[in-house]
């Protein structure tokens, strides 16, 4: 009898550990991340394009795993990211050369690793891992934004560059950063 009672708890307990995983899996908002030649080529072909979001991290970075977890995965930033910009992953210490407005940019080896040419004319020149990238709807820098960023105040800078509120109000004003 013993037996069987427990046998049925633990059938039961695995149903909803089942159920509940199965709930969760639903409400989660995944960002679709982009090489950059599929959101260069989203921006320069759709009617309406998004503005481009590019995450400059490394392999051995830390933080910017941390910011992947935290920040990235958060469902309100994801649905927010996904429905306002082309995300692109953009490995600051990768090989591949990637052709950006007419010119190619290359891996240069350096010390112990090197750098993707790329990243460093995006973060212009401050090779600061994470660092987060917003450009424009033409591919014009809006601003780097370096160093790991909370979901919350993430949100807050994406909102400012995603609904085009830096148009109008500079960030200090925004922010209330200002006098």
């Amino acid at each position: 009898m013993m037996k069987t009672s427990i046998t049925t708890l633990s059938h039961s307990a695995l149903t909803l550990i089942l159920f509940l995983s199965i709930i969760c899996v639903a409400n989660a908002q995944e960002v679709e991340w982009l090489s950059w030649d599929e959101a260069t080529e989203l921006a320069t072909t759709e009617e309406n394009p998004k503005k481009i979001f590019v995450d400059v991290y490394t392999d051995w970075c830390g933080w910017c795993k941390k910011m992947d977890k935290d920040t990235f995965q958060n469902s309100e930033v994801a649905a927010y990211m996904t429905d306002n910009f082309y995300m692109v992953k953009l490995d600051g210490e990768g090989k591949e050369p990637i052709e950006f407005k007419g010119k190619t940019y290359k891996f240069v080896p350096s010390g112990r690793k090197g750098y993707h040419e790329l990243a460093a004319a995006l973060l212009q020149g401050r090779l600061s891992y994470p660092t987060t990238i917003f450009l424009d709807e033409q591919m014009n820098m809006l601003s780097p934004v370096p160093g790991y960023q909370k979901p919350k105040p993430f949100l807050n800078i994406a909102r400012y560059f995603g609904d085009n509120i830096y148009k109008d109000k500079d960030w200090e004003a925004y922010s209330g950063k200002g006098k």
